[in-house]
């Protein structure tokens, strides 16, 4: 499908959302595609969602794989990676094991997988929290941001609830896939940590 006056085909991007449960997968993906914030948690069925997501001039069909919540007894399968062109792994800010989860998705990924960088977001869930009570925070922001940097990806933290940072995450993602597709284009953002806050329901957040 040709975009109107640019003849740029519309692309299409897999995106898989991996992480422990209950850290707020499923609240970040409905915020950015429906654009309304599920409070309750329930056990996610694998569902795919989908969006047209306009970036850099372009409109991206993206489909995006909402996983069951990992842990230690669930491992991942190679279904995570076929097909798939970037990842979103999740941890909670206030879950310490959810944190030490992402490690472990991520080397399980890069066993899938024969490639240099894996293009990827490392997301720090449920910041309002830790903005009304910092004693809850057992996730540093400054560990989080280093585990990222030490293997080449993207870092930022969010919050659902608040609308804090939702669209930047699928952004970030989005450069980091074309990043993957074209090593040799200099428009890519370089790998780091994004701490813009896009806020626009008055919560503050990292």
């Amino acid at each position: 499908m040709s975009q109107s006056g640019s003849g740029d085909l519309m692309r299409k991007r897999k995106i898989c959302v991996l992480g422990s449960r209950a850290v707020g997968k499923s609240s970040l993906i409905v915020k950015f595609v429906e654009d309304h914030f599920i409070e309750p948690y329930y056990p996610t069925i694998e569902q795919p969602y989908f969006k047209q997501v306009p970036f850099k001039g372009v409109e991206y069909d993206v489909s995006i794989i909402d996983t069951a919540g990992q842990d230690e007894y669930s491992l991942l399968s190679p279904k995570h990676a076929v097909g798939v062109h970037g990842y979103i792994l999740v941890y909670s800010v206030t879950n310490r094991q959810s944190f030490e989860m992402v490690r472990i998705i991520y080397e399980k990924l890069k066993a899938f997988q024969d490639i240099s960088h894996l293009p990827a977001v490392v997301v720090g869930q449920k910041s309002d929290l830790v903005e009304k009570d910092g004693q809850r925070r057992e996730v540093p922001a400054e560990e989080a941001e280093k585990l990222a940097k030490e293997r080449s990806l993207r870092w930022i933290e969010t919050s659902a609830k608040c609308n804090a940072n939702v669209a930047r995450v699928f952004d970030m993602c989005l450069e980091e896939i074309e990043k993957s597709m074209h090593p040799t284009d200099g428009t890519a953002a370089a790998a780091g940590t994004d701490t813009t806050t896009k806020n626009k329901d008055n919560c503050v957040a990292m």
